[in-house]
């Protein structure tokens, strides 16, 4: 099992503390030295320039499966050539009235060369 940690900073910038004044713009720091810069979503009086969670969460979602078929594909002997992945997170109320991210649609766009079949896929491809 591994472990994967990420240190998130924020400090008010400002003399008020509203929920239509603080700044949502903070920090997120990973082991490796890397910083990114996070802010809520426009939508939630956040910071366009900045990545939010949401959207965070839906590459993080997208890049793990990314991840996972390129690990699956290479061990079954294809080459991919490249991947393009336009994914989409869909934020609402939950059962519980609460908002949350419900769901996350992934679709990739894959091309291989090598042996094809006559459908145009890779041979042994299957796709469940």
């Amino acid at each position: 099992m591994s472990e994967h940690k990420a240190t998130v900073v924020w400090k008010r910038n400002t003399p008020d503390f509203t929920y239509k004044t603080y700044s949502r713009d903070h920090v997120w720091r990973f082991d490796n030295g890397i910083e990114i810069p996070g802010s809520a979503a426009p939508a939630f009086l956040g910071n366009a320039n900045c990545v939010d969670p949401e959207g965070a969460m839906v590459a993080a979602l997208s890049s793990c499966h990314m991840l996972t078929f390129l690990a699956l594909a290479a061990n079954k002997g294809f080459t991919v050539d490249s991947y393009e992945d336009a994914a989409v997170g869909h934020l609402g109320k939950n059962a519980n009235g609460k908002m949350a991210l419900l769901s996350v649609d992934l679709h990739p766009n894959i091309a291989f060369s090598g042996a094809v079949k006559s459908d145009g896929t890779p041979r042994g491809l299957t796709i469940k």
